[in-house]
């Protein structure tokens, strides 16, 4: 049976929402749960009815949000450290952590390496349009300074994420470039649309806009761009939902008025609302990882193995390197 470990220690409110949304995930779906972190706090939060199903290993050290990336390496007690062992022993099948991404990444990357003919692994984020669907951005954060070779096969993961993860039949990658012309663009942007154009999904440069109206499913950009981009968009979210709030109830006729959007608000709160999403998967990596945000609720813990699922079962990474060695 698959098995997925969770990294229960290193999210932004602790081992509770995390281990809540695995076990609700764990009731949902057929799978072996393996919570890593310290026993004496999962221990309890496990219910008698769902224990045969899940394994718990012991470890107290955990990587804190603002500790160095580089201390990951060198302290093997820690959560993330012991469930990367895991998935490079092939002892569980995929890694979820609402941990570090930092520590996680670096650890991802080293200690179970790269796929063939990948340089660098790219967090591939979901972020909600228009018509309901989602597009993907690669690199959201990963790689802050990148090569032509690496944004093209950011292009490459993303196409075979969304056409295999999110079931796309027809899917089209833009180069997040500042205009739609070929011409537009840095100098690596500008070598990596020469490299692109190889590609039948590809079509063309497209511009922030894009990655919201449909125009594209992938968008590919270095970790910088599209870290920036990625928190500019919740930040932007956000504000929106503060602002609706504050002049709803500024106003008698506009608190009676939002009684009769209560369905439009709830059903555009669960579109923007990073939790439907889970997480953002870690692509390029010889195995299979989950990336949370920090401050992951139970909703998006169990999004996020639902998401390391479907990555598993559809054997992700075999699609990806079998899709770039057709350009080597």
């Amino acid at each position: 049976m698959m098995k997925i470990a969770i990294d229960a220690m290193g999210g932004d409110f602790g081992s509770t929402p995390l281990v809540e949304g695995a076990l609700w995930a764990l009731k949902e779906s057929s799978f072996t749960l393996v919570l890593v972190g310290d026993a004496q706090v999962i221990q309890p939060l496990i219910p008698s009815s769902l224990s045969k199903r899940v394994e718990v290993v012991h470890c107290k050290d955990f990587i804190a949000m603002g500790d160095n990336a580089t201390s990951a390496l060198k302290r093997k007690e820690t959560s993330i450290y012991v469930a990367m062992e895991m998935l490079k022993n092939k002892e569980v099948d995929a890694v979820v952590s609402a941990g570090h991404s930092g520590a996680t990444m670096s650890l991802a990357t080293l200690k179970i390496g790269r796929l063939q003919n990948v340089l660098r692994p790219a967090i591939c984020t979901l972020m909600p349009r228009v018509d309901g669907d989602k597009s993907l951005v690669l690199d959201a954060g990963a790689n802050v300074d990148c090569k032509p070779e690496n944004l093209f096969e950011f292009g490459i993961m993303g196409y075979e994420y969304a056409k295999t993860i999110l079931n796309y039949s027809n899917v089209r990658m833009g180069l997040l470039a500042n205009g739609e012309e070929e011409c537009k663009g840095n100098e690596i942007t500008k070598a990596a649309f020469t490299l692109l154009k190889r590609h039948p999904g590809f079509i063309g440069n497209v511009e922030g806009n894009n990655i919201f109206d449909g125009t594209c499913e992938v968008i590919v950009c270095d970790g910088f761009v599209g870290n920036a981009v990625l928190k500019a968009s919740e930040g932007v979210a956000n504000s929106i939902t503060l602002l609706l709030k504050k002049h709803i109830k500024a106003s008698p006729i506009g608190i009676f008025g939002a009684l009769f959007m209560k369905n439009v608000f709830k059903k555009l709160k669960k579109q923007m609302d990073y939790a439907e999403y889970g997480g953002a998967p870690l692509l390029g990596v010889n195995g299979n990882v989950i990336i949370c945000h920090g401050k992951s609720n139970a909703k998006a813990m169990k999004n996020a193995v639902f998401q390391a699922i479907l990555t598993v079962e559809n054997d992700v990474n075999r699609k990806i390197q079998s899709a770039l060695e057709q350009y080597k």
